[in-house]
């Protein structure tokens, strides 16, 4: 039923993604489905790397251990952008398109005060309302 699965990771959070890593391996494995993990930055220095090509290696390295670990195939993208803020929709919309994935399985953030005053934007809703592949939100 999938063949390939995106997943979007902010390796600065990884100890809040753990559900949907878990969830993405499940299908994978139940499916032979490759994953690829995808990541969308600038370039100023983050919790996670200094910069776009250090955080591409730790992303691969993340993206081959999950491979051996579990028996998938895997693989891992970088796509830069000027303001994460404000691309980020764009870029995983278009992370879509450029993998071939036909499923995406992404975190939600937990909901609180800033939901209900409908400061917070929804990634996960965007992608479903903006993509033609099936979206899975994780909470």
């Amino acid at each position: 039923m999938y063949r390939k699965i995106l997943v979007p990771v902010d390796m600065t959070h990884m100890d809040k993604l753990s559900k949907a890593l878990d969830t993405a391996i499940d299908i994978g494995k139940h499916y032979g489905a490759s994953i690829c993990y995808v990541a969308v930055t600038n370039s100023t220095p983050s919790g996670a790397a200094h910069n776009p090509k250090e955080l591409a290696s730790k992303l691969a390295d993340f993206a081959n251990e999950q491979g051996q670990t579990h028996g998938i195939k895997t693989e891992s993208k970088v796509m830069s952008t000027a303001d994460t803020a404000v691309e980020l929709d764009d870029r995983l919309l278009e992370a879509i398109k450029d993998t071939g994935a036909d499923l995406v399985v992404m975190a939600s953030h937990a909901p609180g005060i800033g939901d209900k005053l409908h400061i917070i934007h929804s990634n996960g809703s965007t992608i479903v309302k903006h993509s033609d592949v099936s979206v899975f939100v994780v909470r």
